[in-house]
């Protein structure tokens, strides 16, 4: 009986496949520096923009409440400022190494968006806004990197796609969701 129970156990050990669970892929930032307070870091309201998710999927974005499919343009056009707008996000002109050994200044927009949920908002909702907002930034490098070396940002070798990244970095911050309701 033990030799039909162990091999019925490896059996189904061989046969079963597990789930595997998928995650946001995502490079983390670097440790900050011990020696400067996080009171420190202060960004201007205007290079701030909030995404908030409420628990039942409705989404406010820049003060209005906006569709998921508004999300990423509205984005967008924050990350990009475009016509120099004083309420969206201010730009730092940066000079970055090519690959070539020469210099290129870029005005780097100095815009993070952050994104704040409730903690009763559905997994799939705030999975659904973070593919938007990481849309959002995948475009705008699509678009300088095109202008820049004539290819998208998915079709760039390493030390190209470094120089865009630079142009263009990620900087989407998350807040501690918030307790919404009666206590």
């Amino acid at each position: 009986m033990a030799d039909i129970a162990f091999l019925l156990l490896i059996f189904f050990l061989v046969a079963t496949t597990m789930n595997v669970d998928t995650g946001l892929v995502r490079v983390l930032p670097p440790m900050p520096d011990p020696n400067v307070k996080q009171e420190d870091i202060k960004i201007k309201e205007r290079n701030l923009f909030l995404v908030f998710v409420s628990g039942n999927g409705n989404i406010m974005a820049g003060g209005q409440v906006i569709d998921i499919h508004q999300l990423k343009d509205k984005t967008k056009d924050f990350i990009l400022n475009r016509f120099d707008d004083p309420n969206l996000p201010e730009k730092e002109v940066v000079e970055i190494e090519m690959p070539n050994g020469s210099k290129w200044a870029y005005p780097v927009s100095q815009g993070v968006v952050s994104l704040q949920t409730t903690r009763d908002t559905g997994y799939q909702v705030y999975i659904m806004v973070q593919n938007e907002l990481t849309r959002a930034f995948n475009e705008v490098r699509d678009e300088v990197s095109l202008v820049r070396f004539g290819r998208k940002f998915g079709e760039l070798q390493e030390e190209e796609s470094k120089v865009i990244t630079k142009a263009v970095p990620l900087k989407i911050s998350e807040a501690e969701p918030r307790n919404m309701g009666k206590k």
